[in-house]
């Protein structure tokens, strides 16, 4: 799948890395210049520095060929803008769009090309910023046609991985550690980096469950 994300805040490299990790195809855009330079090196997606609601700059990113557009700036209007360009100017099958003020979200329809809609408060295919106090471990999405599960789990001080390497982590068969996010920032997982509270770590399986992720971690 080819997927085309603007907007390279939190919410939107966090959904770069996972649909990278599961062998997708990704683009990640932003406006602003210093950002994209920020996250070169960090990520395994494409990275382009320019504005998504221009449409020449939306077609050379890719919209003509891509699979899906997901718009997750922090400007509601850029989002329904993108939202509409990436939908009737270059017939885009899947189109999500963050909303950032939830007296807007009445507008994130069809009307403006947008296929699903995705609150701040509960941001759909990307980690939740609070798992609402309630839960540490939270399935983010199915992606149906690589077959696997994207799923987050949160450090906290009483998690049984605090202050364990990844090595030392025990994971269900066909499991892997995406990125580990630290201090919101994405970061290349190794064996031998060391969780510690805070830490929030995306984990793409094939089979694995909540419960036997929640089981390995915390």
């Amino acid at each position: 799948m080819k997927a085309l994300i603007a907007g390279a805040g939190r919410l939107g490299t966090q959904i770069a890395q996972v649909l990278a990790t599961a062998r997708n195809e990704v683009t990640l855009v932003d406006i602003d210049d210093d950002r994209i330079a920020e996250l070169e090196g960090l990520l395994p997606v494409r990275l382009l520095a320019g504005d998504a609601c221009e449409p020449t700059f939306l077609e050379h990113a890719g919209a003509l060929t891509a699979d899906l557009v997901i718009a997750t700036t922090g400007n509601d209007e850029d989002n329904l803008v993108i939202s509409l360009l990436a939908k009737r100017q270059f017939a885009v099958d899947r189109v999500a769009a963050r909303v950032n003020d939830e007296e807007n979200t009445w507008l994130f329809d069809q009307n403006w090309g947008v296929d699903t809609a995705v609150p701040a408060a509960t941001p759909l295919i990307s980690l939740i910023e609070e798992a609402t106090g309630a839960t540490d471990t939270v399935a983010l999405l199915r992606l149906s046609k690589a077959g696997v599960d994207i799923i987050e789990t949160a450090i906290t001080p009483q998690s049984r991985a605090a202050g364990r390497t990844l090595a030392e982590i025990s994971l269900p068969a066909g499991t892997v550690i995406a990125t580990v996010i630290r201090k919101g920032r994405p970061t290349v997982p190794a064996p031998g980096m060391r969780l510690q509270p805070g830490d929030e770590l995306l984990v793409v399986s094939h089979a694995a469950t909540e419960q036997e992720i929640h089981a390995a971690f915390q």
